[in-house]
């Protein structure tokens, strides 16, 4: 049997010996194109992306709280108010703008404001993005839990809001319960 030698040195390449590493001009303004239009395309997906999140967030933020503020008024039972602050003072506002914080506190003399630092179980100062606002309804500017756990009154409702349009409702009714109205019309929101 006859071994063949194969000789590797007599072929001929048909390519160079040395290729150059690197990009040319069109190469590269390819690339950049393309990585621009991608972006165009990538970037408000991922906004709203954000936008959605950090609704969601306020979204858990307003029915943990809502529902830490009945538990309390059934464990403990004591009236537990729930109402916005300007996220400075330790007192309640009544403009209903609830995207500066809140507070959570318990109030045996029904004055719906706490008297004393002892009474304050919870103060949230902006919890929230600053790019989203929080407002209630007019009527009712803060959420009041009897011993019993029903929120006597009219239904609270909280809208998550961005610049322009609703993104979502909480709304409490009044046997105490927190909901969340997801809206797709988009409506608008009150300054």
């Amino acid at each position: 049997m006859r071994r063949t030698r194969l000789n590797f040195e007599s072929r001929r390449r048909s390519w160079p010996a040395h290729r150059p590493h690197g990009l040319s001009l069109l190469e590269l303004m390819i690339t950049v194109a393309l990585t621009a239009i991608l972006l165009t395309l990538a970037v408000p997906s991922y906004q709203r992306f954000m936008e959605r999140n950090r609704a969601d967030t306020a979204t858990y933020l307003l029915t943990s709280l809502f529902a830490s503020a009945r538990a309390t008024a059934v464990t403990y039972r004591r009236i537990t108010s729930v109402c916005p602050t300007d996220g400075t003072s330790p007192w309640c506002t009544s403009d209903g703008d609830w995207s500066h914080g809140w507070l959570m506190f318990t109030d045996p003399d029904g004055d719906r404001q706490p008297d004393t630092p002892d009474e304050v179980l919870r103060h949230e100062r902006f919890p929230v993005h600053p790019s989203l606002r929080l407002r209630s309804s007019r009527g009712r500017p803060q959420l009041r839990y009897l011993p019993d756990g029903r929120s006597a009154g009219s239904n609270l409702t909280v809208k998550i809001c961005d610049q322009s349009r609703v993104l979502v409702e909480v709304a409490v009714n009044n046997a105490g319960r927190p909901r969340v109205n997801r809206l797709r019309a988009g409506a608008t929101c009150v300054r």
